[in-house]
């Protein structure tokens, strides 16, 4: 059979893709999924279906799970190996990832406008953002009521002691009370919006699909590795894919590839598209040249601060591990909104470090750096798609961007010693006192901690043919190549100032609705 289109990827952009193509009757659509396919939330598994309140361990913490794609990146050269989970299930990320809704700032996207996309200003992009969204919290200009995924904030009378507190003590610093962070001006501490009604993690898989299953023009099928696109000239026709042990061939009018910014460009270059001197290194013949694939490698850094409480103070691993956020603008920035700080709840070591990450050891800050100046990048170590890719980081390469992340720290540490928080912590774990002692200590501290964020984004930067970077212009569509996109977090031309949930599936309404204008 042949499709109208064939989604490669059905996280949060490809199933949002393949949910509003198929709403005309005449479009025909094939969804590919590498992961396991659960069609409604009764068949959820635990560890996918709910965010938190289970004893046991959730995806994202789970090296062996099976609905995770798990990739270890190089995040500087003193750090330790860094895992990269992934979703690798329908729902894609959406459905292992910590639920956080935050939009980036409007900045954000005026940016990407201002580089030769001028259909993605932050007024064209609004309709889209609220479209996705029931907030059950925020009716106004703003927020949306009817979307498909779900939006919540904890309540003071949810809010756990700890937490309180750290809400208290940014308050007590100086910070402005924030009682909605995606209210475009905001700024300061307060609830973080989540998508996790009654404690499920409201995926992409159950907002959209669960409203597009029943239609007889969409094929979902999971469980199917998607090797490379197939061409006949430049023209994209089809997909090589391999399911139950069989590679097939399946063609269609076409393709949009929604792997994510490691599936995407890692399909693209072992189709011979890319830089063609890493796909002379594999044997890869040169089917169209675009150095772009793979660089512009952008995501959070960031490092945790954590203390251990002291013995009479409750740890429930139950509990939900964060309920607040804080935003604020690094000094001397003039970016805002640049950094963000997140309290943790019974916090645990990190796995890498050989940590129980059952065990709660006391409570955290993760300080993350919302805008990073420096970027790295993706590279093919194979021509087998089942290798993955080289990952490089490169985090805090640069001095702004280690200045803005020593700050971040700086600040943690000084919220700790307010009455809420001194209260119920008995000792810092880290940073010792003697890495604070020096601007240098406290680098070679960072330079060893830091780790992802989970926000991978810019791996085929979207922006006009101009743009020797660009891999796709502002409609997804490949350059230099027809009747293909790539249509996910791969295409920011930068890392927006939020989580990248939401943006994501914002790309997905936005692009569908593009497609829809025959764009």
């Amino acid at each position: 059979m042949r499709y109208d289109y064939i989604i490669v990827g059905a996280g949060a952009a490809g199933a949002i893709l393949a949910t509003r193509l198929t709403e005309d009757p005449n479009v025909s659509v094939l969804l590919l999924e590498a992961g396991h396919d659960y069609p409604d939330i009764d068949s959820l598994p635990d560890e996918v279906k709910y965010g938190y309140g289970s004893e046991k361990l959730g995806v994202m913490g789970n090296v062996a799970s099976k609905h995770r794609w798990t990739f270890v990146a190089r995040a500087t050269d003193e750090a330790s190996p860094m895992l990269v989970p992934r979703g690798k299930v329908t729902g894609g990320s959406t459905a292992i990832n910590a639920m956080i809704f935050l939009r980036g700032v409007p900045e954000d996207y005026d940016r990407w406008a201002s580089w030769g996309n001028d259909e993605w200003t932050f007024q064209e992009l609004l309709p889209y953002f609220r479209k996705l969204e029931t907030d059950t919290d925020y009716a106004d200009d703003f927020h949306g009521t009817d979307g498909p995924i779900i939006v919540r904030r904890f309540k003071p009378d949810e809010w756990l002691v700890d937490e309180r507190a750290f809400y208290e003590a940014c308050r007590a610093y100086g910070f402005a009370d924030c009682p909605d962070h995606n209210s475009p001006d905001s700024t300061g501490v307060g609830p973080t919006p989540f998508n996790h009604p009654n404690r499920i993690r409201w995926s992409t898989n159950i907002g959209y699909l669960g409203m597009a299953r029943h239609r007889l023009n969409l094929t979902i099928r999971g469980d199917c590795l998607v090797h490379r696109v197939v061409f006949d000239g430049d023209r994209a026709v089809g997909v090589e894919v391999e399911s139950g042990g069989e590679v097939f061939t399946v063609h269609g009018g076409e393709v949009v590839l929604s792997g994510g910014p490691i599936g995407s460009p890692q399909i693209l270059m072992l189709s011979g598209v890319g830089p063609s001197d890493n796909l002379a290194e594999m044997g890869i013949p040169v089917l169209h040249e675009l150095p772009g694939v793979g660089q512009n490698l952008r995501d959070h850094p960031q490092v945790q601060v954590l203390w251990r409480t002291k013995a009479s103070f409750d740890q429930d691993i139950t509990a939900p591990r964060l309920q607040f956020t804080l935003r604020y603008t690094a000094t001397g920035s003039e970016f805002a909104n640049d950094m963000l700080v997140h309290p943790l709840s019974a916090a645990t070591e990190r796995l890498v470090l050989g940590g129980d990450p059952l065990v709660p050891v006391g409570i955290g800050m993760t300080c993350t750096l919302e805008l990073a100046m420096g970027s790295g990048e993706l590279r093919l170590r194979s021509d087998d798609p089942k290798t993955q890719p080289f990952l490089d980081y490169n985090f805090l390469e640069l001095e702004f961007d280690r200045w803005r992340l020593r700050e971040a720290v700086r600040i943690c540490v000084k919220l700790a010693e307010y009455e809420g928080l001194s209260a119920i912590i008995d000792e810092r774990i880290r940073p010792a006192d003697a890495t604070l002692e020096s601007d240098d200590a406290l680098d070679a501290w960072m330079m060893r901690e830091v780790t992802t964020s989970h926000h991978i984004s810019g791996t085929c930067k979207m922006g006009p043919n101009s743009d020797p970077a660009a891999v796709v212009d502002q409609y997804g569509k490949v350059h230099g190549l027809q009747r293909l996109r790539v249509v996910d977090a791969s295409i920011m031309p930068d890392c927006i100032r939020a989580n990248t949930n939401v943006t994501t599936m914002m790309i997905g309404e936005r692009v569908a609705d593009m497609i829809k204008q025959g764009n």
